[in-house]
């Protein structure tokens, strides 16, 4: 696992709860329209279905309110930069748990109401310095739910991909925070300050080996567009893909990223 950079982005703690409960309700209104053969098309996570990802997305809310459920641990493990590199070797457990919810509630718009009343019921009390036993470490509050950001935002690309015209709209908050996690991930992944990394407008990053670039126009730079940037840091689309398409613009002998993505799986 990489270690996570010693100064981290702070987020706005109460912009950010806001911002999970607002995109998980966007999901939620969306679901509630799918038609039985949109909920069994296929979708671009293995052979999960939509139904399957649908309940997935309570899976990752439902993490929240279970894990403050759970006795406090002593001390910290995780920092927050550590969790995009933590998840690869929990994927067998999620697939399995998301098979079963799914299996387990028919009715899709009881399981995500019944999640959205548990998480509203405790945040409204819970303290951000309070830490959780998470299956990838102990964190912070504060901290796991930027996590779950990445979560909400990511999926919900994933359900817009798989049913034509869905249309799930995006949180600004949560996709702001999405974006710069996976960007300061990426930093952390190919520390050094030789090209910048450009995604407005949320984020800005300096990475790769070589001569750091101190004034002027920096002669490495990638930009690209928030969702873009998400979907080449999860591994949905691939970078000469991107680049061919126009979506990246990459200029200078160091802008090649593609021996660092994804940045997490």
């Amino acid at each position: 696992m990489p270690p996570a950079k010693k100064r981290t982005r702070s987020y706005d703690p109460g912009k950010i709860r806001a911002a999970v409960l607002a995109q998980f309700g966007n999901v939620r209104t969306a679901v509630r329209t799918l038609t039985p053969e949109q909920l069994a098309l296929p979708t671009r996570l293995g052979d999960w279905t939509v139904r399957e990802l649908a309940a997935h997305v309570t899976m990752a809310v439902e993490t929240v309110s279970r894990n403050l459920d759970r006795e406090e641990p002593a001390k910290a493990e995780l920092a927050l930069l550590d969790w995009p590199f933590a998840t690869a070797a929990r994927a067998a457990g999620i697939d399995e748990g998301t098979r079963a919810l799914a299996a387990d509630n028919a009715d899709l718009d009881d399981l995500f109401a019944r999640t959205e009343e548990r998480i509203s019921k405790k945040l409204a009390d819970a303290s951000g310095s309070r830490l959780l036993a998470t299956r990838t470490g102990a964190i912070t509050l504060d901290d796991y739910l930027v996590t779950r950001t990445v979560e909400l935002v990511v999926h919900t690309d994933d359900l817009n991909a798989a049913v034509p015209g869905l249309g799930i709209p995006y949180d600004r908050q949560a996709l702001a925070a999405c974006t710069r996690l996976l960007a300061d991930a990426l930093a952390v992944k190919a520390p050094g300050g030789s090209t910048e990394v450009r995604v407005p407008p949320y984020a800005v990053v300096q990475c790769v080996e070589g001569p750091r670039h101190t004034r002027g126009t920096p002669p490495n730079v990638v930009e690209t567009d928030p969702l873009t940037w998400i979907r080449l840091a999860t591994g949905r689309v691939a970078w000469p893909e991107t680049v061919a398409d126009a979506k990246v613009s990459a200029s200078g002998e160091r802008a090649d990223l593609e021996p660092y993505l994804p940045v997490m799986r």
